[in-house]
C-alpha cells in the first residue's frame, strides 16, 4: 500500500525525464512515440484520488472519523486541482475558478485540523464556526474577480498556513501525548506546507507574470504530501496498535482487580482465607529455607454476637472494620492478617511462640488502652490464641485449630 502512496511524485518527478530522454533519441535518429504532455496539477489531482482511495478501504476497515476527515480533505484536492488544470475562454471565468480553487485549499486545510481536532478530542471545531466557510468561499471568489487571482492567493494561502499551521501544532502534541511516529511525520509535513503556503504568498506576483518558482514549489509540495500521505497510514496502524495496548492494559488492571477481589475480605479489607491457601506452602518454605521462626495468633471479638444482636449488623460491621485498622497498625506489614469468619480474624507473624505470646498480651492491652476505642460499645476486647509453627510443617490448618482452641482457654480467663 505504501508503495501506491509515492506514485503522485513519481509522476511528477520522472515526467521532464520521460520528456528529455524523448529529445535525446529523437536526437539520435531513433524512431520514438509522440511526447505526450503531463499537467502537474491534473497528475496531483490523479495522485490525491489514489490517496483518497486508500483512505476510503482504511475508514471502511477502521471506522475512524479522523480517517473520515482526511479522506474528505484529500477528496478535496482533486475538484481543486481539476479547477485550476482546465482553461477558460472567460477572464471572469479564469478568475473565478482561482478563487473557488483556493476556497477548496482552505476547505481541505480545514478537515486537516478538525481530523487532529477528533483525534485529540480538543473540540476546537463546532458547527457554528463551520458556517463561516461559504461565506469565505463567496469573499474569495469575489476577491480574485474584482482584484485579480494575486490577492485571492494570497488570503486564501496564508489562511491555509494558519490552519496547516494550528493542525502540525495538534499533531505534535499527539507525539508528545502518545509518542507516535506517523504523528510526527504528519506534524513534520503540516508544518512545511504551512511554510511553503507563505512563501507562495511572497512570491504569488512573480509566479504569475514570470512562472518563476513554480517547478520548485510544486515539487516541494508534492515531496509534502506524499509524506503526508505515508503518515496517515503509519498514524492508522499506529491507533490500531494503540487502542491494542490500551486494551490490554484494561484487561490486565479488570484481572488485577478481580484478583484482588478474590484474595480480599470487602467489609474490612484484609486477606481472605483463599488467599492464606495460596501463601502457605510458600511461607512455609521461605521460613525453612532462611531458618525464620513463624507464630500464628487466632483473635476473637469480645461480645460481638451482643452487638449484633441489640445494635443491628451496621454496627457490628463498624466494630469490624475498626479491629481490622487495628491490627493492620499492630501487625508489620511484612507479615499477614486475614479475616478468618464472622469476628474471627487470623495472623500469621515471623518470631517465636514466646515472642507471639508477648505479641497476643500487648494487643489486647493496647486495644483496651487505644483512645479511639471509647467509640466502640461498651465490654469490646480481643481474645487472643497463639502457637508456634513447628519446623517443617507442611499445613497450618491444624495449628489453625489449636490457635483456636486457645483463643477459647484466653477469652475464658477474661
Amino acid at each position: 500500500m505504501r508503495r501506491f502512496l509515492l506514485i503522485p511524485v513519481f509522476v511528477l518527478l520522472t515526467s521532464d525525464f520521460v520528456l528529455l530522454s524523448s529529445s535525446a533519441l529523437a536526437a539520435q535518429g531513433v524512431p520514438t512515440p509522440p511526447n505526450i504532455p503531463i499537467s502537474p496539477r491534473r497528475a496531483a489531482a490523479f495522485g490525491a484520488t489514489i490517496v483518497t482511495g486508500l483512505l476510503a478501504l482504511q475508514y471502511a476497515h477502521r471506522r475512524k472519523p479522523f480517517i473520515l476527515l482526511w479522506l474528505a480533505g484529500w477528496g478535496l484536492i482533486v475538484p481543486m486541482m481539476l479547477l485550476l488544470a482546465r482553461g477558460y475562454e472567460s477572464v471572469t471565468a479564469s478568475r473565478a475558478a482561482v478563487g473557488a480553487a483556493q476556497f477548496l485549499g482552505v476547505c481541505s486545510a480545514t478537515f486537516y485540523f478538525w481530523s487532529a481536532d477528533v483525534y485529540r478530542y480538543t473540540r476546537y471545531v463546532q458547527p457554528h464556526r463551520l458556517k463561516a466557510l461559504p461565506a469565505l468561499g463567496v469573499l474569495l471568489i469575489v476577491v480574485s474577480i474584482a482584484l485579480g487571482p494575486a490577492s485571492a492567493l494570497v488570503l486564501g494561502f496564508l489562511i491555509t498556513a494558519a490552519l496547516l499551521a494550528a493542525t502540525g501544532a495538534l499533531y505534535a502534541a499527539i507525539v508528545i501525548e502518545r509518542h507516535m511516529i506517523g504523528a510526527g511525520l504528519i506534524a513534520f509535513v503540516m508544518f512545511g506546507l504551512a511554510v511553503s503556503n507563505v512563501t507562495t504568498t511572497v512570491l504569488v506576483s512573480r509566479m504569475l507574470t514570470s512562472g518563476e518558482f513554480v517547478f520548485e514549489i510544486t515539487t516541494v509540495n508534492a515531496v509534502l504530501y506524499t509524506f503526508c500521505a505515508l503518515g496517515i497510514h503509519q498514524l492508522v496502524f499506529e491507533d490500531m496498535t494503540y487502542e491494542l495496548r490500551m486494551t490490554n492494559r484494561r484487561l490486565e488492571s479488570a484481572r488485577e482487580e478481580l484478583l484482588q477481589a478474590s484474595i480480599t475480605d470487602p467489609l474490612t479489607g484484609c486477606h481472605n482465607r483463599r488467599f492464606l491457601e495460596q501463601v502457605m506452602y510458600r511461607e512455609l518454605q521461605r521460613h525453612r529455607r532462611f531458618n525464620l521462626a513463624m507464630s500464628l495468633l487466632f483473635i476473637d471479638i469480645d461480645r460481638f454476637k451482643a452487638i449484633n444482636d441489640s445494635l443491628g449488623h451496621d454496627a457490628g460491621d463498624r466494630v469490624l472494620q475498626y479491629v481490622a485498622r487495628f491490627l493492620k497498625r499492630h501487625i508489620r506489614e511484612a507479615d499477614y492478617v486475614f479475616r478468618w469468619g464472622g469476628d474471627e480474624f487470623l495472623a500469621l507473624i515471623t518470631c517465636t511462640g514466646e515472642e507471639a505470646r508477648r505479641k497476643a498480651a500487648m494487643l489486647k492491652s493496647n486495644f483496651d488502652a487505644a483512645p479511639d476505642a471509647v467509640e466502640l460499645p461498651p465490654g469490646i476486647g480481643l481474645s487472643v490464641g497463639w502457637i508456634e509453627v513447628p519446623p517443617g510443617t507442611n499445613d497450618l490448618m491444624p495449628l489453625v485449630a489449636e490457635a483456636d482452641a486457645r483463643m477459647y482457654v484466653d477469652k475464658g480467663a477474661r
